[in-house]
């Protein structure tokens, strides 16, 4: 418990980070940045990437530089193109991108204007021209005059720095001062302004800002709508467009939850379209989202571009122009109005306002709705909550499979409130408190399983294979050294003559001898599930069915044994190859209720099993020799492994147990063992029952025939006894079991 409340511990503090961010109490500069770039992602992956006939940019471009001379063209220049452009082509809005703060003295008027305060003050015919000299070079006056009882909307810009210079005139704001309850809107603030001269911006339909608000990565995502100066609110250039397509009129404000006190704030602006009031989304800056359509004036761009040099010379096809939305930008070298925007690094200014417009016509633009703070906080609370409990009981692939599945659920919603319901909710905060919680329990969890394998293969590893170490090691709690009680199965294997053997070799081929079969041996212990308990001298002890439990603990050991008598015999052919003698090995197998742990003294111990059932096993491997076979099994194991083929062999008393038990050969597997052996076996257990029948006659018949058809030393062992018995007839009480007095 200990172990997972670590880790439950540090996913809640994690969690608690993760809401100090959302609610704002502790912003992380770190989350704002991936927040801003999956917003890039989303916008442009569902972008239209389409033209939009109804708007269109009217560019001071290189070639309209180099036609009609370098900007700023006369005031004249442009009256003309705005006859052009709303008489002959019938525009049914033009904004300026650009603003006309200074007069224009291209005409000359101003030396004119001396020189009749000068040195002609006394000429009579100069001043009585003078009057018609004012009306003919008055440029701003002509090209205010052009801008009269027309659809036309001027542009200027307002900057914060206290000690700002304000110049031209601004239009009428769209709310005074007093007209809504102060607090209600973080409204931006600007203390000066660049503003168009009084008989431009007088004779406009309207004017609006061009400001707009890049995040704190310098990336415009968004336009604020409406701005604040000396408790005065204006418009921005978009929005003052929209307007003007319906004769200007008033703005209205879109109160949170249909507050019409003002009290809740406001949560959007709503304008005229077509016929229609439209409510445009805005956040606590009372700013919008700019609706991208594409990556600019690339790859066909977004809106048209229509070079005024062509305006101005009658290069444009009637009725291209007619009906459309125009707005005077430019991209000429120079004079380029450049943005970083999500959907590239250079950016045309103008066409972030051309895409307002487009987005307001359309009702297309995505709302941060006044809740997102609360719907953030309460999913991260979900989400965390979910994570930091869960993940810690669950294994590790089903923790990668639960955090994907919440990952993906995260990222689906999300994208569908993007796309369906135009809702722009927070997923960077959930994504990374995902993967961070996530994380922090995968690493954790890596170095508390390193730490438990590291203990357990400390305690088991001489023991037990790895792949058990590492089974071990996901719930090490489970496992200890202590003493216990269970039902396990042991083996006992030993060489036969060794003595002799070890008497043939000299002392280094002996080494080699006994290593390259303790060796073997134990590999296939290990594969088959065993704990290998210890060697002693030539002998090997292993058990199966602790510390790792093993429903099939007797099969296994069963398997195993015959296993290793399958090994002697390649391992036989490698010594001959050396000139050593063959090895031949004895294995007893025993089943039943052990003490298994840590035993020993406080000089040595060791993980091994005592009790009956051990003792019994180590008896049988010694009775293999007098059966002549290679492997032995209590009763007990028997009557669990269902899918091998025994042979019994006898019932016994072996040493030190006063209680008999019956003793048996593996064969081979079920389905495995050929028809003859199959016969041989039921010829076998018929004589073995004359034998405990004590009908010596009938018993003697069938080991003759069995050792005529398959020489066995078992055979042999029985016609030894048959005879003894005949002899010395055991009597009536005679239970058919041989006593060992000797291991």
């Amino acid at each position: 418990m200990k172990a997972r409340a670590i880790p439950i511990l540090l996913s809640m503090v994690l969690l608690l980070v993760f809401l100090a961010h959302a609610v704002g109490y502790m912003r992380l500069a770190v989350i704002d940045e991936i927040e801003y770039r999956l917003y890039d992602w989303r916008l442009v992956a569902t972008m239209p990437k389409t033209l939009d006939p109804r708007v269109v940019v009217l560019d001071i471009d290189e070639k309209s530089l180099a036609e009609v001379g370098r900007w700023p063209w006369n005031r004249q220049v442009l009256a003309k193109l705005m006859d052009k452009l709303i008489d002959q082509h019938g525009m049914r809005v033009v904004g300026f991108d650009v603003v006309f703060a200074e007069r224009d003295e291209s005409s000359g008027l101003p030396q004119i204007e001396a020189l009749a305060k000068g040195q002609l003050r006394d000429n009579a015919a100069y001043q009585s021209a003078l009057p018609r000299l004012r009306r003919a070079l008055d440029f701003d006056g002509k090209f205010g005059d052009s801008l009269k009882q027309r659809p036309t909307v001027m542009g200027y810009f307002f900057t914060a720095d206290k000690n700002a210079l304000r110049g031209g005139v601004l239009p009428k704001p769209v709310f005074q001062r007093g007209e809504f309850p102060p607090g209600v809107a973080n409204f931006r603030h600007f203390d000066g302004y660049g503003a168009n001269l009084p008989e431009l911006q007088n004779s406009a339909m309207s004017g609006g800002t061009f400001n707009v608000t890049p995040d704190a990565d310098g990336i415009v995502r968004r336009m604020p709508l409406v701005v604040e100066l000396d408790g005065n609110y204006y418009e921005t250039l978009s929005l003052a467009m929209v307007r003007a397509l319906s004769g200007n009129v008033p703005l209205r404000l879109g109160w949170a939850g249909g507050d019409t006190t003002g009290a809740s704030g406001i949560e959007s602006i709503e304008v005229m379209v077509d016929g229609k009031m439209r409510s445009i989304p805005i956040d606590a800056d009372v700013a919008t989202l700019i609706p991208y359509r594409g990556r600019g004036n690339v790859d066909g761009g977004s809106y048209r571009y229509v070079s005024l040099a062509d305006v101005l010379y009658d290069r444009i096809e009637p009725g291209a122009l007619t009906g459309k939305i125009g707005i005077f930008g430019t991209t000429a070298i120079g004079l380029f109005d450049l943005r970083a925007a999500p959907v590239g690094e250079v950016y045309p200014g103008v066409e972030a306002h051309a895409n307002l417009i487009s987005g307001i016509l359309d009702n297309s633009i995505k709302e941060l709705p006044a809740y997102t703070v609360g719907a953030e906080a309460f999913m991260l609370l979900i989400v965390g909550l979910a994570l930091g409990i869960l993940l810690p009981y669950l294994s590790a692939d089903r923790s990668v499979l639960f955090s994907a599945i919440m990952l993906f659920l995260v990222i689906g919603v999300n994208l569908y409130f993007y796309a369906v319901a135009n809702l722009v909710f927070p997923v960077a905060s959930l994504l990374l408190l995902i993967v961070s919680v996530f994380t922090l329990n995968m690493v954790y969890g890596y170095f508390v399983e390193s730490r438990s394998k590291r203990e357990l293969a400390g305690l088991f590893g001489s023991y037990v294979p790895p792949e058990l170490v590492d089974e071990m090691a996901k719930n090490p709690t489970s496992y200890s050294m202590e003493g216990r009680s269970e039902e396990l199965t042991v083996m006992f294997s030993d060489v036969r003559g060794f003595t002799t053997i070890s008497e043939s070799l000299k002392p280094k081929e002996l080494s080699e001898y006994i290593n390259a079969y303790l060796t073997s041996m134990s590999l296939i212990i290990q594969q088959h599930r065993g704990t290998l308990d210890k060697y002693i001298g030539d002998a090997i002890m292993a058990f199966w069915g602790a510390p790792v439990a093993d429903p099939a603990h007797a099969q296994h050991a069963v398997e195993t044994a015959m296993a290793m008598q399958a090994e002697v015999d390649k391992v036989n052919e490698i010594f001959r190859e050396r000139h050593w003698p063959d090895m031949r090995i004895g294995i007893g197998v025993s089943t039943g209720s052990m003490s298994v742990g840590d035993m020993g003294s406080k000089i040595r111990r060791a993980y091994t099993v005592m009790g009956d059932a051990v003792n019994l096993g180590s008896r049988l491997e010694g009775l293999t020799k007098n059966y002549g076979v290679g492997i032995l099994v209590a009763e007990s194991t028997r009557h669990v492994v269902q899918n091998i083929v025994f042979r019994e062999v006898d019932r016994v008393r072996v040493k030190g147990k006063d209680e008999p038990v019956a003793i048996f050969e593996p064969i081979g597997r079920v389905g495995e063992v050929a028809a003859g052996v199959q016969q041989e076996l039921k010829s076998w257990a018929l004589a073995l029952q004359a034998y405990r029948a004590q009908d010596w006659e009938g018993c003697e018949t069938s080991l003759h025939a069995l050792q005529e058809q398959s020489p066995h030393y078992l055979y042999k062992e029985y016609l030894v006894r048959v005879a003894a018995l005949r002899e010395h007839a055991p009597g009536p009480d005679w239970d058919g079991v041989t006593t060992f007095t000797s291991k």
